[in-house]
């Protein structure tokens, strides 16, 4: 035993050794392994911006023909069931959830742009769109990050988990948040256009694998060994139904992808066909047939001639049209509105408008706004105002949907129908909204009852307001300062004018404003413009008129009609310009609807003085008057009882006219009469109900009145009085803005009067016509015609 001792412990210390050894190789072998598992994936530098397929040998296009030419889950593949949520939200999706079928582009592009923003920190990607005619297949493809096989299917086989969602709570500790997006609900509205679906897919951590389904309940995954290897990224290609052959239309495609994913943050190309003219040399027959000329040169030319000659031919050519296949960027307008609004020039905010609102025109945007809203709900928007309205701005402005601000959701077309976001009022401007904190994969109209939309709304209304409030501040014609205008006019050229054409084109969506936003209305009564009696033709705003008042003066006149020359010469406005008084314009028929909302502004009331209650300081001879005239007043109010006249009072406000007729306080003015009788289905009996009292005021100073005056005092049954106080009534009305009930009784008095003034009787008829002339003409008529028959017959037998 002793005699085996030494050798076995040599063998031992021999396997030690070796054993030991090969432990370290192994160890190394390990480290190495582990250190090429810590390294980041490394990203094929091919896979870059510019678009082209990689590599492949022809058996590889064999067995891709034959993939894309099939419609049936493959028979290798390792079949799944669809978790029961996502087989109702199949049928939820294509039956209600997505009322546009164009919106299955918008979800995969998203989808797409996801997968993109997790790649981006290792290069840069794009995506590519591919569509085939003949075998109706639309491939959309991307370069991003991929999917595994474990991803495929647990993302496409359950609800609300997503491979971008599961990444954004790996990013939470790097800070980077904004790579939020669900791959579930949207892919799913891929169906609402194709009844089979493929995701090939490749993650560099996996093999390439192919995802199927028919949306039968059932979904299966296997490795892909017919399809070109994709390097990194994934393609889904649907093939489309019968009835969806319209997304195989380039033109068709070019539109969904400008409306919907204009200002994605990575490239789309369409692989397109484009016809393009090429010069290729002529054949040889075609070219000798050129050459051949009918006459021999002359014996003039010279050799030099000749040999010029010979250089200056060049080969013959043609012209052919060729049809060429390539790569179409078509979203080259970038997303302004994530840039700093200071690193943006005027020249891109224009150019980003005429994409935007599709307006080729050559003006530039009168104002715009660049912001970025912080709090509770976070959101950049960018909005513009028009250089004009569009014609049809305001018909059926209560009845139709015409919001021109687009919703986006990380940067992926939402709607352009949000009515939400803005009130009717600014409809008129022009923008986008581009939020993180709303639910990107869901409709419009599940969207629209969110509950943050209502802050996003408050703050776009007090941006677009300052937006228009900053518009007038920088017009020097709206500047009260004028040795700061002369400064600063070289700089402010392009600016004069700006706030006077926005109000021409504009200025009524404000007072529609101040009509349906009480929250709003004094913001929105700053930017009021209007023609005043001093204002010589300009533009004012009302702190321009209260700067502009008279001591003492407590109200704010204006006065209502249809022109601003018909105002001028209106008889409510003699006494007040003789008191150097100020009087608003107002001309629009809306402005009737602004002031029954606008009571006041700045402590200062409104007063129409077309109507009652107007104060012009105080008059001692009021009461003196008021009893000297009561014996007119009162015999002139019995006699006008039957036209609903309610009262007969001295005027304040008359100096050259004899009267008027005003309306009560808070009933209808005559221009407001006369727009309502002009609505199409205006019911007469219940404006009677809103239709002001009305006063007949009568100037005591006006010889017309005093004679009246003495002439009832003496005889207040006489029936020409009479007939002389109604006939100023009727002419008062037509002076004060009314429709005469009855024109024809009106003109009867006129003639009447006109008799009187040139002495002709009350009795004095009319002379009749006298018919026996005409009666006598016509037989001498009959015995002409006769007579030319007969002459006509002897010339006829003659010849």
């Amino acid at each position: 035993m002793r005699k085996w001792t030494a050798p076995i412990a040599l063998f031992l210390l021999c396997l030690l050794i070796l054993s030991s050894d090969q432990g370290g190789r192994i160890e190394a072998n390990a480290e190495a392994d582990s250190e090429d598992l810590v390294d980041p994936p490394k990203v094929e530098e091919k896979l870059g911006a510019v678009p082209g397929g990689l590599s492949t040998d022809s058996d590889v296009v064999k067995r891709e023909s034959e993939s894309i030419s099939r419609k049936t889950l493959r028979s290798n593949a390792e079949k799944f069931e669809f978790q029961a949520e996502v087989s109702r939200l199949m049928d939820i999706i294509i039956n209600s959830l997505y009322s546009n079928k164009d919106i299955f582009l918008r979800e995969i592009i998203s989808n797409a742009s996801d997968a993109l923003d997790k790649i981006r920190f290792l290069a840069l990607t794009d995506k590519e769109i591919k569509l085939d005619k003949e075998k109706k297949i639309l491939s959309i493809r991307d370069r991003g990050i991929g999917m595994t096989k474990e991803d495929l299917i647990k993302n496409l086989g359950t609800i609300a988990k997503s491979g971008t969602s599961a990444f954004v709570e790996k990013m939470q500790t790097s800070g980077d948040l904004n790579l939020i997006g669900q791959f579930g609900v949207g892919f799913y509205s891929v169906y609402l256009v194709a009844d089979y679906v493929e995701v090939i897919s490749k993650h560099n951590d996996d093999k390439q694998y192919v995802w199927e389904s028919k949306a039968d309940g059932a979904f299966a995954v296997s490795e892909d060994v017919w399809n070109e290897p994709l390097g990194r990224g994934t393609e889904i290609r649907l093939h489309l139904r019968d009835e969806a052959e319209e997304y195989l239309d380039e033109f068709k495609l070019k539109d969904l992808v400008k409306k919907y994913s204009e200002f994605i943050n990575f490239p789309i190309y369409l692989w397109g066909s484009k016809s393009v003219e090429k010069e290729v040399p002529a054949d040889d027959d075609e070219a000798a047939d050129e050459d051949e000329s009918p006459e021999s040169p002359s014996d003039e030319e010279t050799e030099e001639e000749k040999e010029d000659e010979e250089e200056e031919k060049k080969p013959k050519t043609k012209k052919i049209t060729e049809t060429t296949y390539e790569w179409e960027l078509l979203n080259d307008v970038k997303a302004i509105w994530l840039r700093n609004p200071k690193e943006v020039t005027d020249e891109e905010y224009t150019k980003f408008y005429h994409s935007l609102a599709k307006d080729f025109g050559d003006e530039k945007p009168m104002a715009w706004s660049h912001f970025t809203a912080e709090g509770d709900v976070e959101f950049k928007a960018v909005l513009f105002v028009p250089p004009k309205a569009p014609h049809d701005l305001y018909e059926s402005y209560y009845n139709s949907n015409k919001s021109n601000l687009k919703l986006y959701v990380r940067r992926v077309f939402i709607s352009d129908e949000m009515d939400e976001l803005l009130p009717k009022y600014l409809s008129f401007l022009k923008g986008l909204v581009d939020s993180d904190s709303l639910p990107l994969n869901v409709s419009r109209e599940m969207l629209q009852q969110h509950s943050s939309l209502k802050t996003i709304k408050k703050k776009l209304i007090r941006k677009a307001l300052d937006m228009i409030r900053k518009l007038a501040e920088e017009d020097p014609d709206e500047s009260s300062d004028k040795d700061k205008e002369v400064e600063n006019s070289g700089e402010n050229d392009e600016k004069k004018g700006q706030y006077a054409k926005f109000w021409n084109e504009f200025g009524k969506s404000i007072k529609l404003g101040i009509v349906e936003d009480a929250t709003n209305r004094n913001r929105l009564a700053k930017l009021l413009r209007f023609e005043t009696s001093k204002s010589d033709g300009k533009l004012t705003s009302l702190d321009q008129y209260i700067s502009r008042m008279k001591s003492g003066q407590k109200d704010i006149f204006y006065i209502t009609g249809t022109s601003k020359e018909q105002l001028e010469k209106s008889p409510f406005l003699e006494r007040l310009s003789k008191k150097n008084y100020e009087v608003i314009f107002f001309t629009d028929p809306v402005d009737e609807y602004l002031m029954q909302y606008l009571m006041d502004y700045e402590d200062n009331k409104f007063q129409n003085v077309s109507k009652e209650g107007l104060k012009l300081g105080k008059d001692s001879k009021v009461k003196e008057l008021k009893e000297s005239f009561k014996e007119l007043t009162q015999w002139w109010k019995s006699a006008l009882a039957g036209d609903n006249v309610d009262d007969v009072k001295i005027s304040n406000r008359l100096a050259d006219t004899p009267c008027v007729v005003v309306t009560s306080k808070y009933g209808w003015s005559a221009n407001m009469e006369r727009i309502m009788k002009s609505q199409t289905l205006s019911d007469a009996n219940k404006q009677a109900y809103m239709r002001g009292k009305r006063v007949l005021e009568i100037n005591p100073r006006h010889p017309i009145i005093k004679e009246l005056r003495e002439l009832v005092v003496k005889d207040p049954e006489d029936a020409t009085v009479k007939e002389t106080a109604q006939l100023m009534y009727q002419t008062a009305l037509m002076e004060s803005g009314f429709y005469l009930e009855d024109p024809q009784d009106f003109a009867s008095r006129i003639y009447s009067s006109v008799k009187n003034s040139l002495n002709i009787s009350p009795d004095a008829a009319v002379e009749e016509e006298d018919d026996t002339e005409e009666a006598e003409a016509e037989p001498e008529i009959k015995e002409t015609s006769t007579t030319e028959t007969t002459n006509e017959e002897e010339v006829k037998d003659e010849l």
